[in-house]
């Protein structure tokens, strides 16, 4: 009964109707930014190490570490093994689109963000519950966001992140999905209990090197297979537009399933790059937001890029239709298990590594992405509280840590494909709400563009 009631509330909630808004989107502010992301390009490497301004807040590299860190997770391996799962090659074009329009979604979010921020003792705070409110001067939607990403980022999206790496472990290694709950809950305890501070520090340290140690072993597996590359590039293509037998009866699955697992990914849209844009000291709301658009890149087009490249050069896939019925089955005794799609194409050229190194691979990428989670959910606690810090918030952020690290667990020994669809209904909940807001705030966001090119020559 829950598990249908879930299926239904996530077709509800991710219609077509949302897949067009995000894609529309994307092409509007990409329109009104005159490509930004395209355009300022060298100024987005430049925003990421520009100088805070004072000592209230996080610099603008930790900030774009920390959104990393939560766009980096396991929707880079085991999200676009199911895109391509359910969606075929193809899906992985239409992460592309989604990631270069996103990125300009991502400079609106976050630009918003800065023009909004507010104090609090542990820093600036804010995001889209802080524009929404006083963007429209309605207190009551500010606050229905500010729930929705408590739900989302701290149980829904948590869960995801346990499931993947207890099912990689599992994989891997003689240890059970319980064992591998707990003690991802254990080390995460000691991080947020720490902090914002804490958290920009060790994000700061592991998302670098965690994001350039996987591609580098991608690039590997992927040059063992270079023969394959270019009849991929083209099955990527032409998929995409249903030219093809096998995935031409699911196109509609392929361009949502991309554009879903790109969201997933790359968070454009959703609200989240925007909470940890507010927590920036820079002297201009513009640069944050180039900063955040870069991020989005990193994600999608690098890390994202680099699983879909490993599986589909090596093989190592299953296509399924909607009733789960093998359309293709290039590695038929792997199932449904998508995780084990990466493991196996790493195995194709390390026999007996694969597992081992996805598994360590999915620990920091799923570690790094909950402690992001954290930092969302927390400020959406502060923002509840209206900035009167007190008794009162102290107790709420301890319930919450408490109720976080349980889902951690929860979400460790639950089935994949529920607590799949649990972290989709989280993100696009969040997406409805942000997109639409963004829309209607865009020309502060354009303002803010301006005067910061009016003042910086590139």
């Amino acid at each position: 009964m829950f598990e249908e009631a879930v299926s239904v509330t996530n077709k509800i909630i991710w219609s077509p109707a949302l897949v067009v808004l995000l894609i529309a989107a994307g092409l509007y502010f990409s329109f009104r930014t005159r490509l930004v992301q395209v355009r300022r390009f060298r100024l987005m490497l430049k925003s990421l190490f520009s100088a805070k301004v004072g000592e209230d807040g996080i610099s603008s590299f930790e900030a774009f570490c920390i959104a990393l860190s939560g766009r980096v997770g396991t929707g880079n391996i085991v999200g676009v093994a199911t895109a391509i799962a359910f969606g075929g090659p193809g899906a992985v074009f239409w992460m592309w689109v989604v990631a270069f329009f996103g990125a300009s979604t991502a400079f609106v979010e976050s630009t918003l963000a800065q023009i909004y921020k507010f104090p609090h003792h542990s820093g600036y705070r804010g995001g889209p519950f802080s524009f929404i409110e006083h963007g429209f001067g309605k207190r009551w939607l500010g606050v229905l966001f500010a729930a929705v990403t408590i739900l989302a980022c701290g149980f829904f999206l948590t869960t995801v992140q346990s499931n993947g790496v207890s099912s990689a472990i599992k994989n891997a290694f003689p240890v059970s999905p319980l064992a591998s709950g707990i003690s991802l809950a254990a080390i995460l305890g000691l991080v947020i209990f720490g902090g914002v501070k804490r958290i920009a520090r060790v994000a700061s340290v592991i998302t670098p090197f965690m994001a350039l140690g996987y591609i580098l072993m991608s690039l590997v597996v992927i040059c063992f297979h270079i023969q394959e590359v270019p009849s991929v590039f083209a099955s990527i293509v032409t998929n995409a537009f249903g030219i093809n037998p096998v995935c031409g009866g699911i196109i509609g699955s392929t361009i949502a399933m991309g554009v879903k697992r790109g969201i997933f990914s790359n968070e454009a849209g959703q609200g989240t790059g925007a909470i940890v844009s507010a927590a920036t000291d820079v002297r201009y709301p513009a640069q944050q937001g180039l900063a955040q658009a870069f991020s989005v890149y990193v994600d999608t087009l690098l890390v994202c890029t680099a699983t879909a490249l490993m599986i589909l050069c090596s093989g190592t896939y299953n296509i399924l239709g909607s009733n789960g019925e093998l359309l293709y089955a290039g590695a038929p005794e792997l199932a449904n298990n998508y995780v084990n799609y990466t493991q196996s194409a790493v195995d194709s050229v390390f026999s007996g590594f694969g597992s081992q190194f996805v598994s360590i691979a999915m620990v920091f990428f799923a570690f790094s992405t909950i402690m992001a989670y954290y930092f969302y959910a927390e400020s959406s606690i502060i923002y509840l509280f209206n900035n009167r810090e007190g008794k009162g918030e102290h107790v709420a952020i301890r319930v919450f840590q408490t109720l976080m690290l349980v889902s951690v667990v929860f979400g460790a020994v639950r089935e994949a494909d529920l607590i799949w669809q649990l972290g989709d209904i989280g993100v696009g909940l969040m997406a409805w709400f942000t997109v639409i807001s963004i829309l209607l705030l865009c020309p502060k966001a354009i303002k803010a563009l301006r005067e910061f090119e009016a003042r910086e020559k590139d």
